[in-house]
């Protein structure tokens, strides 16, 4: 008579092998847990890269009326109006006017934008130039995301 021998496991290691993923799964939870900040992080920097792109439209119609210094006006659309400080949008508020937030109730203007969903500091700053021929000033500020 032959002598078989079973294979497969036995149902002890498949509970050490249970356990064991358990306590791997409880050790990496938290960090996959708390992504929100992550992205709030990323949306605001893609923010910021919206803002610096269409304050470049906005300077470039600015540049086609020859706006490039003072305060001026530039018709980003047929029913948006952007007012300018040295051929760049005057503030934040009006340079949102042009930017397309989307959801708009994620993001507030006053002074900055910042995503309403953070719990601490979770804005992109922004200055328009102070001369003619300046540049503006971006000011990221991702602590509170």
């Amino acid at each position: 008579m032959k002598n078989y021998r079973t294979q497969g496991f036995t149902l002890i290691e498949l509970i050490v092998v249970i356990v064991i993923l358990g306590i791997l799964a409880a050790t990496a939870l938290p960090k996959f847990v708390d992504l929100s900040s992550d992205a709030r992080t990323g949306v605001m920097r893609g923010v910021e890269a919206s803002m610096r792109g269409a304050n470049t439209m906005v300077y470039g119609k600015a540049a086609a009326s020859n706006q490039l210094a003072g305060a001026g006006a530039v018709s980003a659309t047929a029913t948006i109006s952007v007012t300018t400080s040295n051929g760049y949008a005057a503030s934040s508020t009006e340079l949102r006017k042009v930017l397309d937030l989307n959801p708009a109730s994620d993001f507030s203007a006053s002074g900055t934008i910042s995503h309403s969903g953070a719990t601490g500091t979770c804005q992109v700053g922004y200055a328009a130039p102070l001369t003619a021929g300046g540049v503006p000033t971006y000011s990221p500020d991702f602590s509170g995301c």
